[in-house]
């Protein structure tokens, strides 16, 4: 019984790290999102807004490179 719950512990902990991985090559939707990739390039989150629709995706690389080429 004890190796069982272990085992899935570290099921859930392998998935856990996946997710965040995920997570951090993203742009989302969200208003603290957009907030926070326009600080951190200067620029307002309509702008980043834009350049997701742009893009086409929701890759943080994507959006950086698009967003560089509006300065």
């Amino acid at each position: 019984m004890l190796y069982l719950v272990y085992q899935l512990h570290l099921k859930i902990k392998a998935m856990a790290k996946k997710g965040a991985k995920v997570e951090r090559d993203s742009v989302s939707e969200q208003p603290h999102e957009l907030k926070y990739e326009a600080k951190k390039e200067g620029t307002s989150p309509k702008k980043v807004e834009a350049a997701k629709k742009a893009t086409g995706t929701n890759k943080r690389a994507a959006v950086e490179k698009k967003l560089e080429g509006k300065k």
